[in-house]
């Protein structure tokens, strides 16, 4: 994340509950075992509607500024709202041609830095450039007088979502190649030189481990209300300590995960990668153990599918998935792993924490964010496991 201020807690809390909330629906549904257009995926889990109480705006407004700043559009305009995007209130814009999707900050007053969709925008037109499959950016819009807020417009991409890590519906051989166009894609995303790409400045590189333990380690301490765990005080003690001498520097994603694609809709082919919220410059290697956390996570913890037939599901092991990744960035291996793994993992725990601490003050009281907190003592002990190992 860009910056050690308060933005990068609150998209990280908002949207660990987001995500929280569409894995627990996918799981109560069984929507999960099978593969799903983008259109099934707004329709069952983030599905676009009426806009909510005091996220409207001027659709006449926007639609003027949409023909003047956006190649072909053509309305007549529908406007609906998705029901996700709970840090940025998104929507699909539909006309008879195609539709659209736009993000804006939610109106009111904001804390400085945060709800930074000026940011998500440059990443998205920057990879694009770069030729990373991401949603295609049209316009960003600054002028809080068009719509209230500001706001950007992108492609809506068609595809399949996978909202299980075990990408089921497909065959073993099928799988395979899903997942090693997972592992080409990231690979792809680190082999991109931030300068190239006008991200020189996107965040502060070198010291990334450490600057990030500091953060989490004090947020998780400063959080009184959640409480302590014996398992994450001794990470925050830990972790400083063991930090590897490396300090690499690269665009990362920062929740690389399967259900974060739009992909092709018969090929294991990845046509967009979604959630910029979390990116930033910050070590390779960070990123990538962080989606390689779901070779060590439960099935009920988000994105995990330790225990599964690897073998059987076509999936690759661990350690043949990270040879891909070594060979296609130039790596002899990856030293260290386990403090990668570890510090994901209290990462991950830390958003967590904070969420318990939000639901203590009142001020994050849903069902969902209940459910996740319970996973907390599990996560940290995993997450003390690992380093142990």
């Amino acid at each position: 994340m860009h910056g050690d201020n308060r933005k990068a807690r609150v998209a990280a809390i908002g949207y660990a509950q987001y995500k929280y909330r569409q894995t627990t629906n996918d799981r109560r549904t069984g929507a999960g075992r099978q593969h799903m257009s983008s259109t099934d995926r707004e329709q069952r889990f983030a599905g676009s509607g009426a806009i909510r109480d005091g996220h409207g705006f001027d659709a006449a407004r926007l639609t003027e500024w949409l023909e003047q700043n956006v190649a072909d559009f053509a309305g007549p305009l529908t406007v609906e709202q998705f029901k996700g995007g709970q840090s940025n209130p998104t929507y699909k814009l539909i006309t008879p041609a195609r539709s659209y999707v736009m993000r804006r900050k939610p109106p009111g007053q904001l804390l400085k830095g945060a709800h930074a969709i000026e940011r998500e925008y440059r990443v998205i037109r920057a990879l694009g450039a770069a030729g990373f499959p991401v949603a295609k950016a049209y316009a960003l819009c600054e002028d809080a007088d068009v719509i209230g807020t500001a706001f950007y417009v992108m492609d809506m991409v068609e595809g399949r979502i996978f909202w299980d890590s075990t990408l089921p519906g497909l065959d073993p051989a099928d799988r395979a190649r899903h997942f090693d166009a997972m592992n080409a894609t990231i690979a792809q995303l680190h082999a991109i030189d931030p300068v190239a790409a006008d991200l020189a400045d996107y965040g502060r590189p070198g010291n990334y481990f450490s600057r990030q333990i500091t953060r989490w380690s004090g947020q998780y301490e400063q959080d009184v209300e959640a409480g302590r765990l014996d398992d994450m005080d001794w990470l925050a003690e830990w972790l400083p300590a063991h930090i590897p001498p490396d300090d690499e520097s690269a665009v990362v994603h920062g929740d690389f995960r399967a259900d974060n694609m739009i992909w092709h809709a018969t090929e294991p082919r990845i046509l967009a990668v979604l959630d910029w919220e979390l990116s930033t410059l910050g070590h390779p290697l960070g990123d990538f153990t962080y989606h390689l956390m779901m070779y060590h996570l439960p099935p009920h913890i988000i994105g995990g599918f330790k225990g599964a037939d690897l073998a059987a599901l076509g999936i690759p092991t661990e350690a043949d998935y990270v040879a891909a990744y070594c060979q296609r960035t130039g790596r002899d291996g990856i030293d260290n792993l386990n403090f990668y793994l570890a510090f994901n993992m209290f990462r991950f725990a830390a958003i967590i924490h904070g969420i318990k601490g939000r639901m203590v003050r009142g001020t994050a009281s849903s069902p969902e964010a209940a459910s996740l907190v319970t996973v907390l003592p599990e996560l940290a002990a995993i997450a003390r496991a690992m380093a142990n190992r």
